[in-house]
């Protein structure tokens, strides 16, 4: 990968756009979510994925208020989570959470991207099918 492929952005528009431009299984993304702490409003978190088992983890770097992304909950006890890096070294992020949607509106696919407030560089570190209905609820768990 060369710097000019490396793709940056200083902001949440930045980063929605670059994980509506990911399409997860080919899916277009409906809906993008910033994450906010509900406990302090910060938005600078440490987060824990893992890629198998379709779930991760946000640690509000403010308050120290965990959360588990969309369904995580329900594949976290098995998790054998990784903690997220960037290339540059930075381990805390801005998070945006891409939900993408089938033609009955429910969620088919979460993708998670980051920004890092080290060096605004913009990734997706996981992202997830959802294989059961009803699963709108899950826009509101981002």
């Amino acid at each position: 990968m060369t710097s000019k492929d490396i793709a940056r952005g200083g902001d949440f528009a930045a980063l929605a756009a670059y994980v509506k431009d990911y399409r997860a299984g080919g899916y277009e993304v409906a809906t993008v979510t910033e994450s906010v702490c509900a406990a302090c409003g910060g938005r600078a978190f440490e987060l824990g994925v893992d890629d198998e088992a379709g779930c991760a983890e946000r640690h509000c770097v403010a308050c120290g208020d965990l959360t588990l992304i969309a369904d995580s909950v329900d594949y976290w006890p098995e998790a054998q989570p990784e903690q997220c890096e960037c290339p540059c070294g930075g381990e805390v992020f801005a998070v945006a959470v891409g939900f993408a949607a089938a033609e009955d509106d429910e969620v088919r696919w979460v993708s998670i991207a980051l920004r890092c407030l080290k060096d605004d560089r913009l990734g997706v570190y996981t992202d997830w099918k959802i294989d059961y209905t009803p699963s709108g609820h899950l826009r509101d768990m981002a």
